[in-house]
């Protein structure tokens, strides 16, 4: 038998095509798949007829095509299948599988990567499309370089200051801004070509497209290319994942004056005498408390107090921090206006004038789906831009999906990808949903921030009764040895069952114990439980240990390591 006979005749319809010369994009694509042997399309007809290996599968084919063309098989009455794009079926393989599918991936962020990679494990044909830096703002101005500065910031810190001062003698350290941010700023590019632009090269199933997109319609996303031009991309199943940008408040002038968000904080290669910081959480806190370790005079002005949205005791431990640390806080004040002098800002506030070398303002953020023309697509948002998703990470379009910051579920990077994996699955038949319900959260102040569940204010606005002890760490081993008792520990239960509901932490390495305390959570543990878990000594994960114990006897009567 020769090779002529051994091969598989098809006639696939093409879509996409407009003219003559895409017939022959079409013709030079499908021919340098492997396993095609031969190739001839026909425009007027829309028509590709091959003789290719009987393995082929419909997405190899499509995943060598530019994304304004698709062909799909038609069935044996010469019928066009059911499929919109990609060369896929409407709906997925019945085996669960995405195999055939076209999937939209708007963004490289967290959510969008993990969507694109797991979409792709499942057989579909990919197209991300991003408009700025590939990796999101995690890696580019978010996570990684913040973490970095704080790290920095904590070793110059602890060279001027430390609890062991009588014994290793303290000095001020030399500060080179310039230094540590080409330091900074190489590791994040480290892990954007690792973690981010390599992946994406090396994944022949996804199509990365440098633009700006749009909805056309419900199934149509239009392109505004980089490179320029416009390029119509029609899709099975889109993610949006576009991520969010920092807030600006409506105070008067502020619009006007060369004021930092988070991104420009990030980037500075110099040090401000006197820093202003408009806000009262996260990024305002660990930014805040980052350049007053590395030489700043920080001044923080806060609507209401620090932390406003935890338990109030979060705010006030870490207020007392910050006041140790020669960090100004202005509670309960409002700005009136701003303006920019001769180098110098100049704020209005209810507390008096304050004046600056440089503002930064960290006051919330704004979904970044604005230009998406989401109506288009018949896609819900919130006033604030918010996309409102179900635990499965629909929107209100039964196709579409949305993940990450611009949607209305917490912003951190960890949940964005964990619903850019989920909406992947649901996108290729699966069924997968996101419960939040132990999500751990972490603030890199130092001492950390971390909590997970329910405060008892949250609770108690759920009609759930409550009982909860709080440790102070003067009874935790671990924060003796490190003659740092800055913090507590705080476990609230179910009155009536002694459940957990959820902790709440402000210490040393808060952000590693809350794991334990989100997976006991997670588990339906109760206090009695937790207090009998082995949990080895000098640790400060043993503290929730001691935290539980509380709620049976006094740990100040226990002995070292106690049972």
């Amino acid at each position: 038998m020769n090779q002529q006979n051994r091969l598989n005749e098809q006639t696939l319809q093409v879509t996409g095509m407009t003219c003559d010369a895409c017939a022959g994009h079409v013709q030079q694509a499908l021919s340098c798949v492997s396993g095609v042997h031969a190739v001839q399309v026909d425009y007027p007809a829309a028509t590709a007829r091959l003789q290719v290996d009987a393995a082929l599968a419909m997405v190899v084919l499509n995943a060598a095509l530019p994304p304004s063309y698709r062909v799909q098989a038609r069935d044996d009455d010469g019928r066009v299948g059911a499929t919109v794009s990609g060369g896929s079926s409407a709906h997925p393989a019945r085996d669960g599988s995405g195999a055939g599918l076209h999937i939209a991936v708007i963004g490289t962020g967290g959510a969008a990567m993990a969507a694109a990679l797991r979409a792709a494990e499942r057989g579909a044909r990919v197209t991300v499309i991003e408009r700025g830096t590939v990796g999101g703002t995690c890696v580019n101005i978010g996570c990684v370089p913040s973490k970095i500065m704080i790290r920095a910031a904590h070793v110059a810190h602890t060279r001027r200051h430390s609890p062991f001062d009588d014994g290793i003698s303290a000095s001020v350290p030399a500060i080179r801004r310039d230094v540590l941010l080409a330091q900074q700023q190489a590791r994040v590019e480290d892990l954007r070509h690792a973690k981010y632009e390599n992946i994406l090269d090396d994944n022949p199933a996804i199509t990365l497209l440098r633009g700006d997109a749009r909805f056309a319609d419900e199934h149509t996303l239009s392109v505004r290319l980089a490179e320029g031009g416009e390029r119509t991309i029609s899709f099975d199943r889109c993610l949006i994942a576009v991520g969010a940008r920092p807030a600006l408040p409506p105070i008067p002038g502020l619009k006007e004056t060369p004021y930092w968000t988070s991104t420009d904080a990030l980037a500075a290669d110099h040090l401000p005498k006197r820093l202003l910081v408009l806000g009262a959480a996260v990024v305002a806190c660990e930014l805040g408390q980052a350049y007053a370790r590395l030489g700043s005079a920080v001044t923080m002005i806060a609507r209401s107090e620090l932390f406003f949205h935890e338990d109030p005791a979060i705010g006030e431990a870490i207020g007392q921090v910050f006041a140790d640390e020669g960090i100004r806080v202005l509670r309960q004040t409002q700005t009136r206006s701003v303006r920019h002098e001769n180098g110098e800002f100049i704020l209005d506030t209810s507390s008096g004038e304050l004046r600056g070398d440089a503002l930064l303002v960290a006051t919330g953020r704004t979904p970044n789906s604005d230009t998406l023309e989401l109506a288009k697509a018949g896609v819900h948002s919130a006033k604030s831009g918010a996309i409102a998703v179900d635990a499965q990470l629909r929107t209100s379009a039964a196709h579409i999906y949305a993940a990450g910051d611009c949607t209305d579920q917490p912003q951190f990077v960890y949940v964005a990808a964990a619903g850019g994996t989920r909406a992947a699955i649901n996108m290729t038949g699966g069924d997968a949903t996101l419960d939040l319900s132990s999500m751990p959260a972490v603030v890199f102040t130092e001492p950390q921030i971390a909590t997970v569940g329910l405060s008892e204010a949250e609770a108690h606005l759920k009609g759930i009764e409550t009982d909860s002890r709080t440790l102070s760490l003067d009874n935790v081993p671990r924060a003796l040895a490190n003659f740092d008792t800055r913090g507590f520990i705080k476990i609230v239960v179910e009155a009536a069952s002694g459940r957990l509901l959820g902790v709440q932490a402000v210490a040393d390495g808060a952000g590693e114990l809350i794991q334990t305390a989100a997976i006991a959570l997670r588990a339906g543990m109760t206090a009695t439980e937790l207090a009998d878990q082995l949990f080895p000594y000098l640790t400060m994960v043993e503290g929730l240990k001691l935290a539980a114990q509380t709620f049976s006897k006094d740990v100040k009567q226990l002995s070292c390591c106690a049972g």
